[in-house]
């Protein structure tokens, strides 16, 4: 099994695997390209690939057959694994534990060749519908702490596989960007007795220049100290922490929405490679009294990076990052596409 290790300074953990790689293996290989002919992922190929856990079909397709418009199946190569205990122990002044946790896999097209934007905004809702389904079950094991929903599309961004896919990972423990926006949340929130989230949408709506598309349940903008070009955020308008609560009609419009803004930025940059992530409130269940302020101070987000540019030793060595198209710019290029 693979174990959790604990930074002591930085107070974060990282995984460290038992199969360690030698030097040759970190040398770029020429990417394998892979084709439908080739591509366990598409539809016609269930019985290649580890069972389904969860899925949107057609009416009356049995599962694991064919009939199917979205899937959920284990990742063959998890970091983090179902069975076991957490061993949370102690060696000499630092800290470990067992790579407890789930790693999921979201097959968002049974067509290799299509995106789910180019199948409709119905082909988003029923990715969201899985989102939801899964966050929801996974929610309930009180080993896990954070359930973390994301997506890698292009080599650059770290993508795994050629099909469209998207990835859930739940940890025994909260990671560390996340907890830094629980943090600064919950000190705004002391401090004004408003949530920051729901504080920044009303600005970027009263603003009106890095606002990208809104519909009456969400709003997409580029923040206005974005990291990254053409980063930008999708918020609910009503407030909520978890991204389990999204209620049918709200789903419906999150769809349009993610539709539009990835149809938008793989026009207006070719395709370029990308990551998404869903940041929602952590499992509640296993510390529901370590959370008595977090349905009033935390707003579940998705933060949308494309990968455009390599971070320099500066950015790396200190936090501080350098925008090379002002996220003024970057919105208006968006809502223009």
């Amino acid at each position: 099994m693979h174990e959790l290790r604990k930074d002591p300074l930085m107070s974060r953990w990282v995984a460290v695997l038992s199969d360690s790689k030698k030097p040759e293996e970190y040398v770029l290989q020429p990417e394998e390209v892979i084709t439908e002919s080739n591509c366990k992922f598409c539809a016609g190929r269930e019985n290649e690939i580890p069972y389904e856990i969860a899925a949107v079909r057609e009416s009356g397709s049995q599962p694991n057959k064919s009939g199917w418009w979205a899937r959920v199946i284990p990742s063959s190569k998890p970091i983090l694994q179902i069975e076991g205990d957490l061993g949370r122990r102690g060696i000499g002044m630092y800290d470990k534990m067992n790579s407890v946790g789930a790693n999921e896999i979201i097959i968002e097209t049974p067509d290799h060749n299509k995106k789910p934007e180019d199948m409709g905004f119905e082909q988003m809702v029923r990715i969201i519908k899985l989102y939801k389904e899964r966050v929801a079950d996974l929610e309930k094991d009180s080993r896990l702490r954070y359930i973390l929903i994301y997506k890698n599309s292009g080599r650059e961004a770290g993508t795994l596989y050629s099909h469209p896919h998207s990835q859930i990972i739940a940890t025994p423990i909260i990671p560390k960007r996340v907890k830094e926006e629980l943090d600064g949340a919950k000190q705004y929130f002391a401090y004004k007795e408003r949530c920051i989230f729901c504080d920044m949408m009303r600005e970027e709506l009263r603003y009106g220049q890095r606002l990208i598309f809104e519909t009456k349940n969400f709003v997409a903008f580029c923040p206005y100290a974005q990291r990254f070009p053409f980063e930008f955020w999708v918020m609910p308008v009503k407030h909520s922490c978890a991204f389990q609560d999204i209620a049918a009609d709200e789903m419906n419009d999150l769809g349009l929405v993610l539709f539009t803004v990835m149809k938008k930025l793989g026009t207006l940059l070719n395709n370029a490679p990308y990551n998404y992530v869903i940041h929602t409130a952590p499992n509640r269940i296993p510390r529901r009294d370590h959370w008595h302020t977090l349905g009033e101070d935390f707003h579940w987000h998705m933060e949308i990076t494309p990968r455009l540019t390599n971070m320099s030793g500066f950015e790396w060595g200190s936090g501080f990052y350098v925008v090379t198209t002002s996220p003024e710019d970057a919105a208006k290029y968006l809502r223009e596409a």
